[in-house]
């Protein structure tokens, strides 16, 4: 018998919420962070104004949330939707501060999103994808019924070589 993910330690003072205009500087310190940045397809050094750009021209479809500790922010989720023939199916993308990894703050992050997409927003599938090297975020998914559809070769260029990534999904049953 398969854990329900979402019955998890929270860490104290944890708060999800939806993000807002003033979190703009502290959400370019996070994108920032080696560790978290290492995660995703942000380049280095994004400034505090390509931040703000992209919260003000963000997808009317998307979802974002932060998760927050005494305020400060400690990760983020996005979940963008998809339209026509592919309204059922959203993709998301996530990450936590480098200094609050391990914590549980990625799992109440996804139980946040998968609770919205399965039962407020009707999103049948789920999908992400993840670099191959990145163990403990594939535990993760793996832990809320994310499954491996196929490997994308050279997928990005991450540290001066190309890496490969995984396409996952997770299907409402």
């Amino acid at each position: 018998m398969q854990k329900n993910p979402s019955r998890r330690k929270i860490p104290v003072g944890l708060l999800i919420r939806a993000i807002r205009p003033s979190d703009t500087e502290a959400l370019a310190t996070l994108v920032n962070l080696p560790g978290f940045r290492a995660g995703t397809l942000r380049p280095p050094y994004q400034s505090i104004e390509e931040t703000r750009r992209h919260l003000e021209n963000s997808n009317p479809d998307a979802m974002r949330l932060v998760a927050t500790i005494d305020e400060q922010i400690v990760g983020d989720i996005g979940m963008t939707r998809y339209r026509g023939r592919r309204n059922h199916v959203a993709s998301i993308g996530m990450g936590v501060h480098d200094d609050f990894t391990g914590r549980g703050i990625g799992s109440a992050l996804l139980a946040a999103i998968i609770d919205a997409a399965d039962n407020w927003l009707n999103v049948m599938r789920l999908e992400l994808t993840v670099y191959t090297d990145n163990e403990a975020a594939l535990a993760l998914y793996r832990k809320f019924g994310f499954e491996e559809e196929g490997i994308l070769r050279a997928y990005a260029f991450r540290a001066g070589s190309y890496v490969d990534a995984y396409a996952m999904a997770r299907i409402k049953r």
